[in-house]
Parts: structure tokens; C-alpha cells; sequence
């Protein structure tokens, strides 16, 4: 029973015919068997629109399939990271809550992408290969670039300030405005915007104004050498306890007069307090303004670097002694056997 079916299953198989438009085709296979049989001349309407209503179409309508759900996932990537990003700008920290935002964003695409792709029949390891030879490449070309993402990756994650402070890096004194991957946006006191690189940043010393509420105000003052030690240190603390109302009070904090330095010319004070953070050069320049009107009123003088230069007249012995001999240069013509004769 088995021999006799089988010659005709043999039959059925070598019977069927081979078409190569067929759907089961696939569509890199048959454009390069239409555009076969142009080159050879076989080519004609029919099977252009053969190809165009089996194979051209469908890729054709799963390409705009594929458009929709990546703009679909756009959408949905958007809305995911704002709604992860903001309570952790609110409850957290800004700049923080901004970088996962982004991170979800861009991890989503990536995965929308490659799904589309995928289900399109791209070949996905090849690709994935290319980018990696492509990002060796990059990576050495944009070895700068990498570094201050490499940073801006490290300040975001290690917060050694944020989005408000006031600080002082890569030598550049402003408020930060904004922390990105790549650079950091500073405006200046005088309100200029100036962009760092975030690896000139990480790579120095990061100075945070503003992180600690309370900061302490000292100014140096020098007075002179036959005023009284107790009457200026009394002038003195009479000056800073004008801003008693204002100052921080507290284990640590408060305010203090400190003889500090017997200097070349002056004797050397420092007179420190402790303020908010928020006043503290608007109360500074009024503490220098309290101990100098302090001073002037107690008749006390603070006195500024002088040089005295004494001149003395030398006499005649010291002018013989540092007299330097003249030679007289030889007049052409002169005769060199009377001047053997003179010497």
C-alpha cells in the first residue's frame, strides 16, 4: 500500500508549479527577479503589476504600519516620561527627575524601534554589528564629547549640586540654570549665560556657594600701632553688634573680634559674623561700612603701606673711592712711538 501511494505523492510534488510571485516569496527575492527579467528582456506590464499587487503593496502598507505604531510610541514615550520625571522633580530633585525622564524616553523608542524593525524582517544582528563597528569609530572621533557625557552622567547621578545653586567651577562663578548630558548652563551675577563642558567641570574643583543656609562674613581690618588694644577690640565689637537683629545666632554661629596678626605696618583684626546666605554681601558691605564710621569715631587710624627712602650726600673721599677710571680713546693720525714716549 505504502509503494503505491508513493510514486503518486512523487507525482503530485514534481506537478506543482513553481511560481516566483507567489506570496511566499520574499520581497527582496522577487524585486530582484523583476528587475532579472527586465535585464534579459522578459520583462513586461503584467509582471510589473504582478509585483506591485503581491509583493510592492504589502511591504508598502507594512511600512506604514511599522511609521504608525513608531509615532504611537513616541506619543506614549512622552507621556510616560513626564509622568515618571515629575514627582521625582517635585519630591526629589529637578535635575534628577529631567534625566530619568530622559533615559525612559529614549529606552522605549530604542525598544519600539527595534520591535518594528524586527516584525519588518530587518536583519537585526547584522545591524547591530554596524553599530557597533559605527560606535568604535565615533568613539574615537569623539573622544571630548564622550568624556562630558561621561561627566554629565556622573554629576547627575551624584548630585555635587543642582539646578539653582549658586557655585563656582571651572572658574566660572554663576547660578546653575541647567544640567545636561553634555554641558552645564551658568548665568553670571552680571547676567550672562555661559555653557561649560561638563568634563572641564567633573575634572576640577567644584565650589557650592550656596548649598549650606548660613555663611560667615569676615573682614579684615588693620589699625594702627599706638592705638589701644581694648579700645579698638570694644569700637570693633560695637561695630558688628549693629547687626545683632540680623545675624545667626547659635552654638557656632553669632559673631566674634579677633586679634589676628602684628603686621609690617598695622595691627591686624578680623571681625566675623554669621548671616543667612541670601544677605550675606548686602550685610558685608554693610559691616565694612560700620567699622570704618566706628573707627573714625573713636579716633582710631588704620594706616596703609609706606616706604621711607634717605638719601645721603657722599664727600669727596667717598667720590674719590668710587670713581672709575676714564680711557680716552685714540684720535686716528696719532703717532704710536710719542705715545710710548709720553707713557
Amino acid at each position: 500500500m505504502a509503494d503505491s501511494t508513493q510514486p503518486i505523492i512523487n507525482a503530485a510534488s514534481s506537478t506543482a508549479p513553481s511560481n516566483p510571485d507567489t506570496p511566499m516569496t520574499s520581497f527582496g527575492d522577487a524585486t530582484q527577479q523583476l528587475i532579472n527579467q527586465f535585464t534579459n528582456g522578459e520583462g513586461d506590464v503584467a509582471s510589473i503589476a504582478n509585483y506591485a499587487t503581491l509583493h510592492l503593496v504589502p511591504q508598502l502598507l507594512l511600512a506604514a504600519l511599522g511609521l504608525g505604531i513608531i509615532f504611537i510610541g513616541y506619543l506614549v514615550a512622552s507621556y510616560l516620561s513626564r509622568v515618571i520625571s515629575k514627582p521625582v522633580c517635585r519630591r526629589v530633585d529637578e535635575t534628577l527627575g529631567k534625566f530619568v525622564g530622559k533615559i525612559v524616553f529614549y529606552c522605549i523608542m530604542f525598544a519600539v524601534v527595534g520591535a518594528v524593525l524586527s516584525k519588518m524582517g530587518a536583519p537585526l544582528g547584522g545591524l547591530a554589528a554596524m553599530l557597533a563597528a559605527a560606535g568604535f569609530a565615533v568613539g574615537l572621533a569623539f573622544q571630548g564629547t564622550l568624556s562630558n557625557f561621561a561627566s554629565g552622567v556622573l554629576m547627575l547621578v551624584f548630585r555635587p549640586f543642582k539646578v539653582g545653586d549658586v557655585v563656582n567651577a571651572a572658574g566660572v562663578v554663576g547660578k546653575v540654570n541647567e544640567i545636561d548630558l553634555f554641558t552645564t548652563t551658568l548665568d553670571t551675577p552680571d547676567n550672562r549665560r555661559i555653557i561649560v563642558p561638563n568634563s572641564s567641570i567633573s575634572g576640577g574643583t567644584i565650589e557650592n556657594i550656596s548649598h549650606h543656609p548660613h555663611r560667615r562674613v569676615e573682614v579684615p581690618v588693620g589699625v594702627d600701632y599706638a592705638a589701644s588694644i581694648d579700645a579698638t577690640r570694644a569700637t570693633l565689637e560695637a561695630a558688628v553688634h549693629q547687626f545683632d537683629q540680623e545675624m545667626v545666632q547659635g552654638e557656632g554661629r553669632g559673631s566674634a573680634v579677633v586679634l589676628s596678626n602684628l603686621g609690617a605696618s598695622s595691627v591686624d583684626w578680623l571681625v566675623r559674623m554669621w548671616v543667612p546666605s541670601k544677605d550675606f554681601f548686602r550685610l558685608k558691605e554693610g559691616l565694612i561700612r560700620e567699622v570704618k564710621m566706628q573707627l573714625d569715631a573713636a579716633d582710631i587710624g588704620i594706616p596703609y603701606p609706606q616706604m621711607d627712602v634717605h638719601l645721603r650726600r657722599a664727600d669727596a673721599t667717598d667720590e674719590a673711592l668710587f670713581q672709575r677710571p676714564r680711557i680716552r680713546p685714540i684720535r686716528s693720525g696719532t703717532d704710536p712711538e710719542s705715545l710710548s714716549q709720553v707713557s
